[in-house]
């Protein structure tokens, strides 16, 4: 092989083993396999489930119905079957998926989701006046004593959010400051309640037809 040729390999190794660095490197920056474990001891009882798309990556804790009433398992299957609710921790890569929040993306985020937005148990969960997401966003606010403060958004399936960007984080130590947020966040969504309360209100049973006719009135 002449000289040129072993420059060219070496030259092409260098390269492919810069790529490799920076490739690593950004993989570990948006690394949510820590998110589960780190969840559990608050998040106990819910399901995680792995969202990646274009705006979102991290994880879904997913509210199962409390056991605490078969009864009303039975008279809600309808409705828990076409609602869900529960709490996202992740990255938001993208603002147009959210674009009420005024992100700038890269950031850290953790929501309470009440889905499908506009539905019964969203109108009664976050829409209707001193209702359950309303209370708490008043009460989380009173916790939360500096920068960032939750934000409830009553029209969204995204109710309530505490978000932050992290281009000032180093990159070496972004896993770091995340752990620390989410735990932070985490205390504070659990003190207020809102952790325990969801599954509870995805049993309940619904109002009589009556009541409900009257309500949309």
């Amino acid at each position: 092989m002449s000289k040129a040729q072993v420059a060219k390999t070496n030259s092409s190794r260098e390269s492919a083993s810069g790529s490799g660095v920076v490739l690593r490197s950004r993989s570990a920056k948006w690394n949510c396999d820590w998110i589960p474990s780190l969840a559990e001891p608050y998040l106990r009882g819910y399901t995680p489930e792995v969202e990646k798309n274009k705006s979102l990556l991290g994880y879904r804790f997913l509210a199962k119905p409390s056991a605490s009433s078969s009864q009303a398992r039975k008279t809600n299957r309808s409705a828990s079957e076409a609602a869900s609710a529960g709490f996202f921790i992740g990255y938001l890569r993208a603002a147009h998926g959210m674009p009420f929040l005024k992100a700038t993306p890269p950031e850290f985020l953790i929501f309470c989701f009440i889905e499908p937005s506009g539905g019964r148990l969203h109108r009664r969960l976050v829409s209707q006046p001193e209702s359950l997401m309303r209370r708490t966003a008043e009460y989380i606010r009173w916790l939360t004593h500096h920068l960032p403060r939750f934000e409830l958004f009553a029209d969204e399936h995204v109710a309530l959010v505490r978000h932050i960007p992290t281009q000032e984080w180093p990159t070496d130590r972004t896993k770091h400051y995340a752990r620390n947020f989410t735990i932070e966040t985490l205390a504070w969504l659990v003190r207020s309640a809102l952790v325990r309360r969801l599954p509870e209100e995805l049993a309940a049973p619904l109002p009589p037809a009556s009541e409900r006719r009257a309500a949309r009135k």
